[in-house]
């Protein structure tokens, strides 16, 4: 009978361990559908991360172009008139070996709301109007860089304008 009654319990007693370790075994790990879902989820956080850090060094490209555009049309238009005389018309050119593009656009300047002023002295200064467009990139409207100016100059620098 010890046998039989020893058999029993150890029968018993491995039901109950195997039991527990069942237990054991479904707290300890994780399902399927567990990890699927977090690897979902670490995969939308790192697109949303990647996202927002490729938009960051976009903005750093486009600030940098902006900055080198805003110094050299600061650049030309300290230029402009110095060497030689200021005159009306159109001018353009390139800087950094093509990568920005300017235009630069000089017209006696006119109010808007009054017709056009009559000159009472022809030796007075005049005064100009300078608009300089940089361009850079594809030239889109980002990637555009527009200063308007005006500049008081002799009459006798405009010999022969009208």
């Amino acid at each position: 009978m010890t046998d039989a009654r020893h058999a029993a319990c150890s029968s018993s007693a491995t039901r109950r361990r195997s039991h527990r370790s069942g237990i054991r075994r479904r707290v300890s790990g994780y399902t399927l559908l567990e990890v699927l879902v977090a690897f979902a989820v670490l995969a939308l956080a790192l697109t949303l991360l990647l996202g927002t850090l490729s938009g960051g060094a976009r903005q750093v490209r486009w600030s940098a172009d902006a900055g080198r555009a805003a110094l050299h049309a600061q650049s030309l238009l300290a230029d402009v008139g110095v060497g030689a005389p200021l005159q009306p018309g159109r001018r353009e050119g390139v800087f950094d070996d093509g990568r920005y593009r300017w235009s630069l656009e000089v017209a006696p300047w006119v109010e808007a709301d009054r017709p056009l002023p009559v000159v009472v002295d022809p030796y007075a200064p005049q005064l100009l109007s300078l608009q300089l467009t940089v361009l850079w990139g594809e030239g889109g409207p980002r990637e555009r860089l527009q200063l308007h100016s005006l500049r008081l100059v002799q009459a006798d620098a405009m010999a022969g304008v009208p």
